[in-house]
């Protein structure tokens, strides 16, 4: 029994379109998701990737001079402590009284009041993030 050639033809012609049709929607499907993402994270405050390791690059560096500064204050701090010993202190009577009571004629010093914390500087603004072609 003979296939007919063109009813075969006419099938692939069909399956041909559909596969097209399908690829189609899949790319259409994959360029939406990929615009609603994008417009996702460009509403949320998220660092691009090249911000991120400039960022960490710098607390690389600052972490390798904090180091460099912990082992010199260390050293700077061994070689003055021998030469830097303070001398006894003589042993107060119980009977004196204490500087402050003194120095305010019989009545306790008040204690200074504590410099009020320095204040935070604003928060600046968010800033625009730049378009990146993904």
């Amino acid at each position: 029994m003979p296939f007919d050639t063109k009813l075969i033809d006419d099938l692939v012609r069909v399956a041909t379109g559909a596969f097209g049709a399908v690829a189609g929607v899949r790319e259409e499907a994959r360029t939406r998701l990929r615009e609603q993402f994008e417009h996702i994270l460009s509403r949320l405050d998220v660092v691009t990737r090249e911000e991120f390791e400039i960022v960490r690059a710098l607390a690389q560096r600052a972490r390798e001079e904090q180091e460099l500064l912990t082992a010199r204050v260390a050293a700077l701090e061994a070689a003055a402590t021998p030469a830097a010993k303070p001398a006894a202190k003589p042993a107060a009577s119980k009977r004196a009284a204490p500087a402050a009571v003194t120095e305010t004629g019989g009545r306790p010093a008040r204690k200074a009041k504590a410099a009020p914390p320095a204040a935070k500087p604003a928060p600046k603004g968010r800033r625009p993030r730049a378009k990146t072609a993904v």
